[in-house]
């Protein structure tokens, strides 16, 4: 059962959906739709453009506090689950839609899936890493898109059983889609942007940001500053909403910023590629950013996506104008950074993360659940354990079966995830978990000389 709701989360569920139907075929697949984003613009348009299939199930939530939102949504898929009779249950992201899904899954024994796994921007003020949180500790599967993300997960105890590093699934979706988009969208033309040079696309719709007057504010300000550039910004519901409350739509009216309705993936992904600079505070820009080539400038102060801003394809610039001001124009003027944008190494992955995926599922033969083993003194032991003898993981794992390996950490103290092709070197530290003879034994096996 794969689980959509709001627009990110359409556009990286269909290389994993659409693999899944090769693998499967369609009556194996059943999709439910939460009605998180239920404006047309946000939803019909990209299971259109995408290729997606009707719903098996439109719950059709809408808005609400978090807390009824979040409510509605475990109580429909507890009944969709209970109807349907999934083998697993899968959910890509950090909306409610995807931890109410966990939660529903976990509560009925079902395995959950969760695509995207391990993101963290350490910001627990923000709604979305809670959510994402959460659905990883109900995770039977956790698709983590990078070894930082899977590193993450081994820090917070998720056992590397359940690790499974994919790549991101944007990575497949942006290029196959833009490929589409340079056929099909015709954006440029209808806004009259075909000789526009230098054109920058922002988009912002935050919780943290739309909610907040004084970050609001200082947002429209930053573009109402760059009158020497070309703004497109395709408005976000929950942002027009906000904008009205707070008394703004005037100020977006200057003659150098265009806004739009929402827009089509295919439109979207066209002005992405056109554009100098991209401001946005959403995550999934960020990848698009990258995966385009485009220099991203983030509206925020932490992200979840650090892999972006390490390669020099994104900055986090906050919402202060005179710094989003100053590194749009820093940024723009550097027609390097562009060239470089387009040929470094995607560090997000190549196109396989859907496919990849969906074997991982269908070869799976006991749903990925960990049974809970009974412990002589009432719970399991840890110890951080120094490596003074060269072994491999698979000697260790016949050696020691009763001990489990949580995360290894080489010699300069990052964390590896510890598979069973695995060399542990002189110097590096290992993290078990187990009853305690059974720990002393692994000891043994890494202090033997």
């Amino acid at each position: 059962m794969c689980i959509i709701g709001t627009r990110p989360e359409i556009i990286k569920m269909e290389p994993v959906i659409r693999s899944l139907r090769r693998e499967h075929g369609s009556s194996r697949v059943s999709l439910v739709h939460s009605g998180q984003h239920y404006d047309v613009k946000m939803s019909e348009y990209f299971l259109k453009e995408l290729g997606y299939p009707k719903p098996d199930l439109n719950l059709r939530v809408g808005s609400g506090s978090h807390a009824e939102q979040t409510a509605r949504m475990i109580v429909g898929y507890e009944k969709a689950i209970c109807r349907l009779k999934p083998d697993i249950v899968l959910a890509q992201g950090d909306t409610n839609t995807v931890v109410a899904a966990g939660l529903a899954a976990i509560k009925l024994k079902i395995p959950f899936g969760h695509v995207e796994s391990g993101l963290r921007c350490f910001d627990r003020s923000m709604p979305e890493e809670i959510n994402r949180t959460i659905a990883d500790d109900c995770a039977q599967y956790c698709f983590a898109p990078t070894a930082i993300s899977a590193s993450n997960l081994m820090r917070e105890g998720i056992s590397p059983k359940r690790i499974f590093v994919t790549g991101n699934t944007i990575v497949e979706a942006c290029k196959r889609n833009l490929t589409i988009a340079r056929k099909h969208s015709t954006i440029l033309k209808r806004l009259g942007l075909e000789d526009q040079r230098k054109l920058i696309l922002i988009t912002a719709h935050r919780e943290e940001n739309t909610d907040n007057p004084t970050r609001l504010k200082s947002i429209i300000k930053s573009i109402q500053n760059l009158k020497d550039f070309q703004i497109v910004y395709p408005i976000h519901p929950r942002a027009r909403k906000m904008l009205r409350l707070f008394s703004l739509d005037n100020a977006l009216k200057r003659k150098h910023i265009l806004t739009t309705e929402p827009l089509g993936y295919w439109d979207f992904l066209r002005l992405l590629e056109a554009s100098n600079v991209v401001l946005t505070d959403s995550g999934g820009v960020q990848e698009e950013a990258l995966t385009v080539g485009v220099p991203c400038l983030t509206l925020r102060y932490v992200t979840e996506r650090p892999e972006t801003v390490r390669v020099g394809a994104n900055f986090l610039v906050g919402t202060e104008p005179s710094i989003i001001t100053k590194q749009v124009k820093r940024v723009s003027q550097d027609p390097e950074l562009r060239r470089k944008l387009r040929s470094i190494d995607n560090p997000l992955g190549d196109e396989m993360a859907g496919e990849r995926i969906a074997k991982i599922i269908t070869n799976s033969r006991n749903g990925g659940v960990e049974h809970a083993r009974y412990m002589r003194d009432g719970a399991p032991s840890f110890r951080l354990l120094r490596v003074l003898k060269n072994r491999s993981m698979k000697w260790l794992e016949r050696k020691c079966p009763g001990c489990h390996v949580m995360v290894v950490y080489d010699s300069a103290g990052e964390p590896v995830l510890p598979d069973s092709t695995l060399q542990l070197k002189v110097g590096w530290h290992v993290q078990a978990v187990g009853e305690e003879f059974e720990i002393q034994l692994l000891a043994n096996e890494l202090h033997s000389l």
